[in-house]
């Protein structure tokens, strides 16, 4: 079950975004960039990532100041979304503030690299993708 705490928060995370978080929103909204579904703000086991899609499972985080001194934390956090499946990447403020374009460019070549999700177990496809009779 999620913690309701959590999710009041992500809630007033969405309605007081930080203007980097903003400028990036505005191209991954509405299925903009690539048509994939990106969630804003969302909770995923015991924390909040800023951008997150399910295909490809991927999260994208905007670091402030702040985060150098949570080094420690964002790394078990990273560590958790990676865990479930995610690809995690980071950029700062000033990343997207100054080179949003770069940033843009930097998911795309994420997203064209991406490793293609495993198959499902006791799934009639051979190795080679063809289904077996």
């Amino acid at each position: 079950m999620r913690d309701p705490r959590l999710i009041a928060h992500a809630k007033k995370m969405r309605r007081e975004p930080t203007e980097p978080e903003l400028r990036l929103w505005d191209v991954l909204r509405a299925k903009r960039f690539n048509g994939i579904k990106f969630r804003y703000q969302k909770v995923i086991g015991r924390y909040i990532t800023d951008f997150s899609s399910r295909a490809p499972m991927l999260v994208i985080e905007i670091d402030g100041d702040t985060h150098v001194s949570q080094q420690d934390y964002d790394a078990r956090r990273t560590a958790f979304l990676q865990s479930e499946g995610y690809r995690v990447v980071r950029f700062t403020n000033s990343d997207v503030m100054t080179n949003l374009e770069g940033v843009v460019q930097h998911l795309q070549i994420l997203i064209d690299t991406a490793p293609l999700p495993s198959p499902l177990r006791g799934s009639s496809l051979s190795p080679e993708g063809e289904r077996v009779l």
